[in-house]
């Protein structure tokens, strides 16, 4: 077993150099291409096939206008990231660089944030997967499912990065290939090829084209930035990637360019093909689509491409819970077997931790069945933007600290600070829309408390550390 290095000093006193070196022991073994199908493994989930259907109520077909504009604000992200990631690879990803250049407290708020959020995220996808396979067999409780998805998950999360790396590879490629598919088959039937022609007469038949104004576009943004969350995962595979500068940033462009067209192109599908008053949670819109025009077997298809999605998507979002547990305990700020590796450089103790949120989901979907799906992104969602919001204000720092040692960097985003303050402001703005947005409330409820705790647990921490210098 691989142990967790002792730290002597308070963070604040530690080199940077040694705060990238603790991390050491976890093999590189993942390729550009599956750096990029991990990123689209996570992306790709909940968000498009079952919560994309909140957004599309809340802005009817006007939810386009939403995804582009949650698209422009993961721009900024991505290049932020993709600069500090190419100079700095690492497990501990936009953690460890806010604890490098904003302040221990970040470092620390930010991985247990996200650490939390992914914990629900993973479960919020194992209870969609249940929800999709009632569409096969209804009369099987949700509960059955998730157990059966949970170890298998568990069971993936502990095998070699080259195995995982190569699972997640085809399992995310079924999705791409399917909603490429998806995109060809959708098209033919609004244009009229090959089949009776749909038109474009669902965009603005039913109350318009911005049947809740631009208020419904602002709110459906919400969902749009959840939608792209998890593109900043493809961050934390730079200390598993073999060629971390090169392959971590192409990575970020990849799964970035795939999202937009997948996104923009399949949910124009979507409200082009149902009016957009018939779409509810209830089902994925994008099995409703197939079910709609009558096309055999096509629903069935649908049904397990948003099933894979959705187990893809936990897979990956569990791959890094675990990282951020690792990097956590391997900063001290965690118990220390969480920062063990076992022989095959695989964070197991951390997986198993990071699990709890397929717990916290079986027990959600035996007592509140109907509900447990909402509850879970809505208590989810605040780390998704809080997270995104320190990426950008570390990067904010990075560009000054780069610039004041007069080191040239590998330059993605424009010069200036201007794209990462425009992201700022906009999600600022997404955070606190989240309580108009129906089943989201808990977000502004649970976030700042969380915070706060998090706070006090990093001051007893420090306090704590200080006293014990030599533990």
């Amino acid at each position: 077993m691989t142990e967790s290095p002792t730290t002597s000093e308070l963070p604040t006193n530690i080199p940077q150099s040694e705060i990238l070196d603790r991390e050491a022991g976890l093999h590189r073994g993942l390729t550009s291409w599956q750096v990029a199908m991990i990123g689209l493994g996570s992306t790709i989930g909940t968000g498009l096939f079952l919560g994309s259907a909140l957004s599309v109520k809340l802005a009817g077909p006007a939810v386009i206008v939403s995804f582009l504009l949650g698209a422009a604000v993961t721009v900024t992200v991505m290049w932020a990231l993709a600069e500090m990631a190419a100079e700095h690879p690492a497990a501990g990803s936009f953690g460890l660089y806010a604890e490098m250049y904003v302040h221990p407290w970040a470092g620390f708020a930010i991985r247990y944030t996200y650490w939390l959020c992914l914990v629900f995220v993973v479960g919020s996808e194992v209870v969609a997967a249940s929800i999709y396979c009632k569409y096969w067999w209804p009369a099987v409780p949700s509960w059955m499912w998730i157990a059966a998805f949970s170890l298998a998950l568990l069971y993936v999360n502990t095998i070699s990065i080259k195995s995982f790396g190569v699972f997640e590879y085809w399992l995310a490629m079924i999705k791409v290939v399917t909603i490429i598919a998806f995109l060809i088959l959708g098209a033919a039937l609004l244009f009229g090829v090959g089949f009776p022609r749909i038109g474009g007469s669902n965009y603005t038949a039913h109350d318009g084209f911005f049947p809740n104004g631009w208020s419904g576009v602002g709110l459906g943004m919400t969902m749009a930035i959840f939608s792209f969350l998890g593109l900043e995962i493809v961050g934390a595979t730079a200390g598993e990637a073999a060629n971390p500068s090169v392959a971590v940033p192409r990575a970020l462009r990849r799964t970035l360019s795939f999202l937009v067209l997948f996104y923009l192109g399949g949910l124009a599908i979507v409200v082009g093909i149902v009016p957009w008053k018939e779409i509810d949670l209830v089902e994925s819109p994008f099995v409703r689509v197939f079910r709609s025009v009558g096309i055999s077997g096509a629903g069935n298809v649908m049904n397990f491409v948003v099933l894979t999605a959705a187990l893809s998507s936990a897979m990956c979002n569990l791959y890094f819970t675990a990282r951020l547990l690792f990097s956590l305990a391997r900063g001290g700020y965690a118990p220390a077997t969480l920062g063990k590796l076992n022989e095959r450089g695989m964070p197991v103790a951390a997986v198993m931790a990071s699990g709890v949120g397929l717990l916290i989901a079986f027990f959600l979907s035996h007592f509140f069945e109907r509900t447990a799906f909402l509850f879970m992104i809505g208590v989810a969602f605040f780390g998704g933007p809080f997270v995104w919001i320190m990426i950008l204000f570390t990067h904010l720092a990075f560009r000054r600290a780069k610039q004041r040692a007069g080191k040239s960097i590998l330059r993605f985003a424009p010069p200036g600070p201007w794209s990462s303050l425009f992201g700022l402001v906009a999600l600022v703005a997404v955070l606190i829309s989240t309580w108009w947005v129906p089943g989201f409330r808990i977000t502004m409820q649970a976030g700042p408390a969380w915070l706060f705790i998090m706070t006090i647990c990093y001051l007893i921490w420090a306090r704590v550390h200080r006293e014990k210098p030599n533990t």
